[in-house]
């Protein structure tokens, strides 16, 4: 199974790509998450890769962080949502806001993505509610602070990208959390890097 790619874009478009791979085009199918996170054509890219086998097909799902792919993942085990439906999910609602939809149970919201009727809105928030926990443990602690759920999990990631450990950077964040209540990214970024430091 492919599970990473890592080539030059050779076509662009809303929810497709063509990634030159040493001589090989993939054509990999994106959100529009990933899809506003790419360069031009003719640019390196670099994707995780979901391989979705059928009998008659093989297609490839690429995103831009582990969290789109871990949530993807996750979205398909959904009864009666398959990948394409699991892609136009993740192009409806960045994943830390659907993640605190799921656990806030906002129904609504979910039922105004494309393609989600009530009933599968419904079924998200009951099949999904432990499921995004166990994936998004940051978002559950940042609940429990009073801050923003995609707040936590937006400085967890800008660490991580900066080099540092998971672990390292959520135990981090919940340092910094302790020294008082924020909602602004840069004060909670810059007090967790100064947690890391000391």
């Amino acid at each position: 199974m492919i599970a990473h790619l890592k080539g030059v874009i050779r076509e662009k478009s809303a929810g497709r790509l063509v990634v030159d791979v040493s001589g090989v085009g993939y054509e990999v199918l994106i959100p529009f998450s990933t899809y506003y996170e790419l360069g031009e054509i003719g640019e390196t890219v670099s994707l995780r890769i979901y391989t979705h086998v059928k009998e008659n097909a093989l297609k490839l799902y690429g995103f831009r962080t582990s969290k789109e792919k871990k949530l993807f993942t996750q979205l398909i085990q959904v009864s009666g949502i398959g990948p394409k439906l699991g892609v136009t999910i993740l192009s409806g609602l960045p994943v830390d806001e659907f993640v605190q939809a799921v656990m806030d149970g906002e129904v609504v919201k979910l039922n105004r993505i494309p393609g989600v009727g009530k009933k599968t809105a419904e079924r998200l928030v009951v099949e999904m509610k432990d499921k995004v926990v166990e994936l998004f443990p940051e978002v559950e602690e940042a609940k429990k602070e009073g801050v923003p759920g995609f707040l936590l999990a937006d400085v967890v990631s800008a660490l991580v990208n900066l080099g540092y450990p998971k672990n390292t950077a959520e135990k981090a964040v919940a340092k910094a959390l302790e020294e008082g209540h924020t909602d602004r990214f840069e004060e909670l970024l810059r007090k967790s890097l100064r947690r890391i430091r000391a």
